[in-house]
């Protein structure tokens, strides 16, 4: 099996050059080089969005990618975020404090079984992050819910939980403006 370098920043930290497969898909080169669990193998096929992570672009905004379907090396050079990257951690990696997302799906019990749960959050991530730069009007606000996270599939849910938690987020960081 032919080998190639990989170099690339994850969670903020600079991995790399490693010696990765040709063939090797993202979401094994997290689970078993990296050690990064949280993005989940679920269809395999990119239809349900349990393994998608945030790619950070260059220009500062971000999009999810899902690792099911997209090799390692695509990512090579570039910037992404796992779920295991967003809460905030003390000097010996433990969590201190989950990020405003995790916390108010935590808070609104939105997941069962869970897994389907970093797909949502990293979705939900760049949602807020985008409605950061430009706020969404109150009229608006379901459909880009729904644009956010509506390609995800939550076996468990029903959807409801996880959409309502992401619009108070969304309320509750001002993202939100009449009109």
């Amino acid at each position: 099996m032919a080998k190639r370098p990989l170099t690339l920043q994850i969670n903020g930290q600079m991995v790399g050059p490693l010696e990765v497969p040709d063939d090797l898909l993202m979401v094994e080169f997290l689970h078993e080089y990296q050690n990064l669990t949280g993005s989940r193998l679920g269809c395999g096929q990119g239809i349900c969005h349990a393994c998608v992570l945030i790619l950070d672009k260059p220009d500062g905004t971000s999009e999810e990618v899902r690792t099911c379907i997209t090799g390692a090396h695509f990512f090579n050079g570039k910037r992404v975020r796992t779920i295991e990257g967003l809460a905030k951690r003390d000097s010996s990696g433990a969590v201190t404090e989950l990020n405003p997302i995790q916390q108010k799906f935590v808070d609104h019990f939105s997941f069962q079984c869970s897994y389907c749960t970093p797909g949502y959050v990293n979705a939900a991530t760049i949602m807020v992050e985008k409605l950061q730069r430009q706020p969404v009007k109150r009229s608006e606000l379901e459909q880009e819910i729904e644009t956010a996270l509506g390609q995800h599939i939550c076996r468990c849910t029903g959807y409801v939980r996880y959409y309502q938690a992401a619009k108070l987020v969304l309320e509750d960081l001002g993202l939100v403006r009449e009109g």
